[in-house]
């Protein structure tokens, strides 16, 4: 680390200490040439988790729009809050995992298969989004869809 009075390489570190609930560390140090003293912090760098949208373009992963939307789709419905945190966290691992990014198609799949498991109304709203129905007759065929078989079967009856 280079001292920011003389910039020397050489220097020792005084004291450290973990912060922000142990994700940085904090590193007191103290330069052997003019024995000034400073403090610099470690931080994991991390790969950011991306998504690929359907027009190709690759935005930042972000867990608010994606929390906001399954919120919007289960409002009113006997869904835990604490539920779809884990759900977020969830689909932001399978994100990270994938090397080049995940798509808004796989994302979207798997919001409906979680609901599909648990609450066929919040499925529908969700879906009624996602596959952008039109009309009354996409709510119905999507129903049946539903009723017929595992909703993630059904990615190809988007409209």
């Amino acid at each position: 680390m280079r001292c920011p009075v003389c910039a020397a390489i050489d220097d020792k570190v005084v004291d450290s200490r973990l912060s922000d609930d142990g994700r940085v560390t904090r590193r007191r140090r103290q330069c052997l040439a003019c024995a000034h003293r400073f403090t610099t912090f470690e931080r994991l760098d991390t790969q950011p988790v991306v998504v690929v949208k359907r027009s190709g373009e690759i935005v930042p992963f972000d867990t608010v729009k994606v929390a906001a939307g399954i919120h919007a789709a289960t409002k009113g419905r006997p869904i835990d809050d604490a539920d779809i945190d884990h759900l977020v966290e969830t689909l932001e691992e399978q994100a990270r995992s994938c090397p080049t990014g995940i798509t808004t198609e796989q994302l979207g799949l798997g919001v409906l298969e979680w609901l599909a498991e648990r609450d066929p109304v919040a499925y529908l709203r969700f879906a009624s989004v996602y596959k952008g129905f039109d009309d009354p007759d996409d709510f119905q065929r999507e129903a049946r869809l539903f009723k017929t078989g595992s909703p993630s079967d059904h990615s190809d009856a988007e409209t």
